[in-house]
């Protein structure tokens, strides 16, 4: 015969083995849920430029007598500079929103890795502000010594390539075309493979941006004459800032409009190029992929 303490204790086994209600979400967590993902990649595309422009500034306005009596750097340091950029912003990004922080690796991650297209706005959005926000802060900590550089308030395309990209006058329109979209194509297959379990060499989570240095910083040293954008939001919210900052049209009537077919076209087509090659020539499946449905993480 049971007792009473006997019963209290049963009746409350039972009930802590009943579900539970859940905790009801305040309005700021739904706000944070939504926003989250899109902020990852507005920090990790600002941390991106701020420490290639960086870079770049560093370089550029040293090399006058009038800025500083010895060169900070050359080549080398600025494709370090964004190199480093892009492993420090896929660090902040990677566990968040999987790390894109490049509008053409979003898209390829829709087409290829089913990352939900209602997401791609949102994130192509935060990257171009991203870009935006990284040039203004490193304008206005270097903007005395880009006027020093100038020697005038006039801003010329001298400086203009510290935040976004030009080809060399030596280069062929086609040329640079393709090096953007021969860039792109072996950024985005690599990635691909690089988050492949199947492939058996993929680096850990928080080894796979020290991946991504190295493949950037190859990259750019081996195909840079044009600055080697590959990435849309990399060279659009800079060039949007200058315009703001009072560079000029010249920054839209480059060869014959560079900026369109050059650091945003070209990219867009060469990551689908790459994803294209991994699935048809190498790709098994995506059960075993590092990451989840939403994307595999990118530049």
């Amino acid at each position: 015969m049971s007792t009473d303490k006997d019963s209290e204790a049963q009746l409350t086994a039972v009930d802590s083995s009943a579900p539970q209600p859940q905790a009801r979400l305040t309005p700021y967590q739904r706000f944070l849920h939504v926003i989250r993902g899109p902020m990852a990649e507005f920090f990790g595309t600002a941390l991106l430029v701020i420490f290639g422009a960086g870079a770049g500034a560093a370089v550029v306005t040293t090399a006058n007598p009038n800025v500083s009596a010895t060169p900070k750097g050359d080549f080398l340091s600025v494709n370090f500079g964004w190199a480093v950029g892009l492993a420090i912003g896929i660090w902040v990004s990677d566990g968040i929103s999987n790390g894109h922080i490049n509008p053409a690796i979003t898209v390829a991650m829709a087409t290829w890795r089913k990352f939900p297209w209602k997401k791609v706005p949102s994130f192509i959005l935060a990257q171009f502000i991203g870009g935006l926000v990284g040039a203004g802060l490193v304008y206005g900590l270097y903007f005395r010594a880009i006027n020093m550089f100038e020697g005038t308030d006039v801003r010329t395309n001298a400086t203009a390539g510290i935040f976004v990209t030009f080809p060399l006058p030596l280069m062929s329109s086609a040329s640079a075309f393709f090096m953007e979209f021969l860039g792109t194509t072996i950024l985005c297959f690599v990635v691909m493979i690089l988050t492949d379990e199947r492939n058996g060499i993929k680096p850990s989570p928080g080894l796979y941006p020290l991946a991504m240095f190295v493949l950037f910083l190859g990259i750019g040293t081996s195909l840079g004459m044009t600055g080697w954008a590959l990435n849309p939001a990399r060279d659009f919210g800079p060039r949007v800032f200058l315009a703001m900052a009072g560079y000029g049209k010249g920054l839209w009537t480059e060869r014959s409009a560079y900026w369109i077919w050059g650091p945003i076209i070209a990219p867009f087509i060469g990551a689908q190029a790459g994803a294209f090659l991994y699935n048809y020539f190498l790709y098994t499946g995506l059960k075993k992929s590092r990451s989840p449905p939403e994307g595999t993480v990118g530049v």
